[in-house]
């Protein structure tokens, strides 16, 4: 099938690909110049395991291109993807400009029939929005006998993972409300269908609200796992075998379960927070979801408070963090815990010493070259004569280190473990102060 992706960003990106390693020809568009610059020479402008190797291989075999020139990707298309940015506006909510703009230009130039599919994480009636902006434009052209479909199929993709997830899904939701749509999409996804993979047709205000629904109750299950965490410290309970006790119910299950610092990224606080705002607007007060965001921030707020309260009697001066990406796997700093936890000795003037993989250069923007960050190459290098360390996210090389390197290292042997690593008794054989989350100090 001939496809067109409007967004190059971390869905459109790896949507887009996908579909050319399975034979389709996909033309992906965008507006930033420098970023299409760079996919066409193979360049992935966001790091994600296996990306870049498929973005090359697809390339080669012209099966994958990029451009800036929407008429032409619309005019050549079968199917058109919108997997653009809906960031969130200062009350929550989800800012639909840049879908309703793409929607806007497939109006403008659309031709024939196509099946418009938003992929973009959206609320609930965006289906009915993009088929209004669409069909204004085909009036305002006096082109009212060119017929399309519009289609709503979220993305469950996981930073890191998202490779796999997009070639073998464990499901495929898409809201639809013509059968025509419905039979190409059949078509599109059979090559995806397999172990067991189900695709899931319903009307589009279910698909749209299944990706919301699904991304709350995931942070539901962290926040509640964090408040456990809390309560665990104070009885003496050690949260990790709590962990192991409920993630053995089916019910329940293994996963999102981990107590930590809180969640982050580009997906759970903005949707979280945007269907809260969606129940406002219908008159309904989530009362859970509004106390899931205010768990995460607490949970935050309490690490770092942990963290100065351990060290105040000490003559801080510099300390490592180990991690700064919201998760491992990727570069994504959006919402991380590490830049509250970062940004908090800032504030008091201490330098910070930094190691993350992936999402360095991305840190670096964010604090804007700050002269008291320094950040390393190599995780042991950020050790050097600090005071402490500070692990905020869950990187594999973390897990079983070099400990003695790490003391001869340290000039201080402090670990704040936002993630629980570790074992507390084994640590302190190695000859560390370790403190962890919801278990006994």
């Amino acid at each position: 099938m001939k496809i067109t992706v409007f967004g190059t960003g971390y869905v459109g990106l790896v949507t887009g690909v996908c579909f050319a390693e399975m034979g389709n020809t996909v033309t992906c568009v965008d507006i930033d110049e420098n970023k299409i610059a760079l996919l066409k020479k193979g360049q992935s402008p966001i790091y994600e395991p296996g990306l870049d190797e498929l973005l090359t291989q697809n390339i080669e075999a012209q099966r994958l291109t990029f451009t800036t020139e929407s008429a032409p990707s619309i005019h050549s298309a079968e199917i058109i993807f919108i997997a653009v940015g809906t960031p969130p506006n200062e009350d929550g909510s989800a800012d639909l400009k840049y879908v309703l703009k793409v929607a806007e230009t497939i109006g403008q130039h659309i031709n024939d029939y196509k099946v418009i599919v938003n992929k973009s994480t959206v609320p609930v009636g965006t289906f009915h929005k993009v088929k209004k902006a669409i069909q204004d434009q085909l009036n305002k052209r006096n082109a009212t006998n060119v017929l399309f479909d519009v289609a709503s199929n979220p993305e469950f993709l996981r930073e890191g993972c998202a490779i796999e997830d997009c070639l073998n899904p464990n499901r495929i939701v898409t809201g639809i409300d013509s059968v025509k749509a419905q039979e190409t999409l059949q078509n599109l996804y059979t090559p995806f269908l397999r172990n067991d993979t189900q695709i899931l047709f319903m009307d589009p205000a279910s698909s749209e609200m299944t990706k919301y629904a699904a991304n709350a109750m995931l942070a539901t299950k962290i926040s509640l796992m964090n408040e456990f965490s809390r309560v665990c410290e104070k009885v003496g309970a050690d949260i990790e075998a709590v962990r192991k006790g409920i993630g053995s119910d089916h019910r329940i299950g293994p996963h999102f379960i981990y107590a930590g610092v809180g969640y982050g990224g580009s997906c759970f606080p903005k949707d979280v927070n945007a269907l809260v705002r969606t129940g406002l607007e219908y008159d309904e007060k989530l009362l859970i979801l509004n106390a899931v965001e205010e768990t995460n921030q607490i949970q935050r707020q309490r690490f770092i408070s942990l963290i100065h309260k351990r060290l105040e009697t000490q003559s801080i001066k510099s300390v490592a963090i180990w991690g700064v990406a919201f998760k491992p796997g990727t570069d994504d700093i959006r919402e991380a815990p590490a830049l509250n936890i970062m940004q908090s000795f800032l504030d008091r003037k201490i330098k910070l010493q930094v190691f993350d993989p992936a999402a360095s250069e991305n840190a670096q923007k964010y604090f804007n070259n700050n002269s008291l960050i320094t950040f390393y190459d190599n995780q042991y290098e950020a050790l050097k004569d600090v005071d402490c360390l500070i692990i905020p996210t869950e990187w594999k090389s973390f897990r079983e280190p070099d400990f003695a390197l790490m003391k001869k290292s340290m000039k201080a042997a402090t670990i704040f473990d936002g993630r629980n690593l570790y074992q507390p008794s084994y640590i302190k054989q190695k000859g560390f102060q370790y403190f962890s989350i919801g278990r006994p100090q």
